[in-house]
């Protein structure tokens, strides 16, 4: 299988998904298929809808009973596969606006890419919209806009 079919297929997993994780109240941030020879791998991720609060076990095993029957009655991946339902994670990658949203009052490391430059900064998420996320570095304030950058990840800070 092509990559470009691999993200077809994923995308349609996706439109198929959505709506399923959203009546157990979760978010669908990402639906991605790993093979390895003939062993196939769906990975699904999902988290709490924007907002505060914490996913419990309850909720992912809710969700995953949800997953698996919409798989098994629509039948999209060819052959037997592993289902995984899991969380992005306390590290978990910022690559929207909604994961900056979701970061505000969280450290993370965010590295950007203005002309040449590079830049890494560390720091609290303070505030964060549709196009600039505000990092508070050694108590100096930072915005940087979301098209700037090009890695980031909530850090767990010990």
């Amino acid at each position: 299988m092509t990559d470009a079919s691999a993200r077809s297929q994923e995308q349609g997993l996706h439109r198929l998904l959505a709506p399923v994780v959203e009546q157990t109240g979760l978010f669908l941030e990402d639906v991605r298929l790993a093979r390895a020879g003939r062993y196939t791998t769906l990975r699904v991720i999902v988290d709490l809808p924007d907002g505060p609060g914490d996913l419990d076990l309850d909720t992912l095993g809710e969700a995953t009973r949800a997953i698996s029957d919409a798989v098994d009655a629509a039948d999209p991946v060819a052959g037997q596969y592993t289902l995984e339902v899991s969380t992005p994670g306390a590290e978990r990658e910022l690559r929207s606006p909604r994961h900056f949203r979701r970061a505000v009052g969280h450290r993370a490391v965010i590295t950007t890419a203005s002309g040449t430059q590079e830049q890494t900064l560390e720091g609290e998420v303070t505030a964060a919209d549709a196009d600039s996320v505000t990092l508070m570095v050694h108590d100096s304030p930072r915005t940087i806009a979301v098209a700037d950058v090009t890695a980031a990840r909530m850090v767990v800070s010990m």
